[in-house]
């Protein structure tokens, strides 16, 4: 007899005896012996970089561990911290342990070179997208984003609606200009793109443009910010001048930093987002593709959704 799990194949008499001393023992599966015998390990794979240890995006965690948990799967943590050299290294060690299916995840949204080994296990990104279009990718609909923060605004009746955005490198940055576009031409709104500025992502930069904004002839009447981060300092510029958020200025951030967006006074409107989504999606991508081998390669774009405090 192989074990417990031959039980069904002896007398009814002696399967209650052996399951009696189980209870009693406190027996429990040898899951390495059982992968062993089966080819399955039941372990997906989660590679990180920088993720276990910031804040908003540890979430991509959380959301990957629920569901493969749910499904009886266990979930194999390695964070390299940022460093590139441990990548192909950690992925090579996953496909010694036999993980069934690998997440490749980014603490933000950027072009990435696979690394080495990658490709031996079925691979989702998340995050992140490869710049050979090899991999699927699970990413932020950026552009879907920065077309909700500026409607929001648009809906609220205001039509100068100044744009402090991120480096022009950077996927978010490109995105959320792109849906501040839309939602300008969809409303039948030409934006005025005197009104539009380039920051770092830093407080100090939001502080410095909205200032300039506000110091125009004429100002606009509203801020979308392209991250939370750089909200905070148009606060800063807003209140220098006397003014009031939102009965003088609104202001929407993007992100949803809950340790600045909801401390904020008045608290901060803002797009978050969807890192608990896109874990979750991962593992129900990976699931799917080991039930149906399927070696279709795809990005994925996961909304963003709004977050309405006091802002606007």
């Amino acid at each position: 007899m192989n074990g417990v799990a031959d039980a069904a194949k002896i007398s009814p008499e002696t399967r209650a005896r052996v399951w009696a001393a189980v209870e009693e023992l406190g027996f429990r599966p040898n899951e390495i012996a059982r992968s062993l015998r089966s080819s399955r390990s039941n372990v997906l794979g989660l590679v990180t970089s920088e993720i276990a240890t910031t804040p908003h995006a540890v979430a991509i965690i959380k959301g990957a561990q629920e569901t493969a948990f749910a499904h009886d799967k266990t979930l194999l943590i390695v964070d390299t911290d940022g460093r590139r050299d441990l990548d192909g290294e950690t992925i090579t060690k996953m496909s010694r342990w036999q993980v069934e299916g690998l997440i490749l995840a980014t603490d933000h949204h950027r072009e990435l070179v696979p690394p080495d080994g990658i490709g031996q296990t079925p691979t989702i990104l998340v995050n992140c997208f490869p710049a050979d279009g090899s991999l699927t990718s699970i990413v932020p609909d950026e552009r879907q984003g920065g077309c909700l923060a500026t409607e929001t605004l648009l809906a609220a009746g205001h039509r100068r609606i100044g744009f402090i955005n991120g480096p022009d490198r950077f996927p978010a940055s490109v995105g959320r200009m792109r849906g501040y576009r839309d939602a300008h031409r969809a409303a039948g709104v030409d934006p005025d793109e005197r009104l539009i500025r380039v920051g770092d992502w830093w407080q100090e930069s939001g502080f410095r443009h909205a200032a300039d904004l506000l110091g125009l002839s004429e100002p606009p009447t509203a801020l979308f910010c392209a991250n939370d981060w750089m909200a905070m300092g148009a606060y800063d510029a807003v209140r220098e001048r006397g003014l009031r958020i939102p009965g003088d200025v609104a202001i929407i951030g993007f992100d949803n930093r809950e340790q600045i967006a909801a401390h904020m006074r008045p608290r901060l409107s803002t797009v978050a987002l969807p890192y608990h989504d896109m874990g979750r999606m991962a593992v129900e991508r990976l699931l799917a593709t080991e039930q149906t081998g399927s070696t279709d390669v795809e990005r994925l774009l996961v909304p963003c959704p709004l977050v309405t405090r006091e802002s606007v």
